[in-house]
This record gives structure tokens, sequence and C-alpha cells, in this order.
């Protein structure tokens, strides 16, 4: 390849904004070569790593903005240590169902029996299903809403708009 359209395609896959296409471009060309693909299967190996990388950045900027304070997963929970902990509803909440139907998932228990990590273990497959996670402590929540009735930054209550209207059957 000459260097001028060598250049110009590096200006397009800049713009468009194809950082893998862009590093994989002449290397997966050869291997695809090398194997004998043709330039659909080329283009589709491309747009693969570019898609899977893609989701990758995704999921890094997601568990950045949650704030968690460590990341750990529910793999790395030992469940022996807490039997009374129900673990087949545990891995159903990591499917993060309970998102949709608009539920809320409380932890209750004494110090030290893992409610942090369940919920850090929740919150990273939830970022890794696409979804926006915020962590927080309920002693920090406490205080920020503290802190936020002194300035008066508190929003009023949700109106009876948002409430189902009753329905006249007469």
């Amino acid at each position: 390849m000459t260097e001028a359209p060598q250049i110009l395609l590096q200006h397009h896959l800049k713009k468009l904004r194809l950082p893998t296409f862009q590093g994989e471009y002449a290397k997966q060309a050869q291997i695809c070569a090398a194997e004998n693909k043709d330039h659909i299967q080329y283009l589709a190996r491309l747009c693969e790593m570019e898609l899977i990388e893609r989701e990758r950045r995704m999921i890094e900027r997601r568990i950045k903005a949650a704030k968690f304070p460590s990341t750990k997963s529910l793999d790395s929970f030992d469940f022996k240590i807490m039997p009374s902990l129900n673990k087949p509803l545990t891995m159903d909440l990591a499917r993060c169902d309970y998102v949709d139907r608009r539920e809320n998932i409380i932890a209750l228990g004494p110090s030290g029996t893992g409610k942090t990590h369940i919920a850090l273990g929740l919150g990273l497959a939830a970022c890794q299903r696409g979804l926006k996670v915020r962590f927080t402590t309920a002693a920090a929540l406490v205080h920020d809403l503290i802190e936020a009735q002194d300035e008066r930054r508190l929003a009023a209550p949700a109106k009876a708009t948002d409430q189902p209207k009753p329905v006249d059957h007469r």
C-alpha cells in the first residue's frame, strides 16, 4: 500500500472513531490472507473486534462512573461462610431482571456478613449488562440528603400527575 492511501485510511478511521480497525486492519489483512479468507470475512472479523473492544470500554466507563470502593464480583464471594444467604436467589439477582420490574433490593444484616460484597457484585453485574450504576452507602446517602435539605436543593415531592388517574365509570 502506498503512503497516501494509508494516510487517508488512517484519517477516515480516526474520523469515524474506529480505533480497533485503525490498529488492527493491516495485521488482520495478513492473517486473513494467510488463512485464505475473503474480504467479507476480513471485514466481519474487524467489525467483531471493534464491537468487542467498544463493549469492553463501555463496561470500564460504567464501572468507573459507579464509583465502587473496590471491584468485587459474585464469583469471588464465599457463600459457605454465609449459609443462610440464598445463593440461587443472589445469582438470579445478578441477571438484573429486578431493574426492569422497578424493584428494590435491600440487604440487612450484621457487620461482616458480606452485604457490601454482594452489593458490589450485583453492581458489577449490572454494569456488564449495560446498566448505569451508582454505588453509595446508606450513611453517605443520608449525609447527602441532609446537606441538600440544608441548601434547599431537595426536589419537591412528585405531584399527583405521577399517579394513575381515577376512571369515571358513569
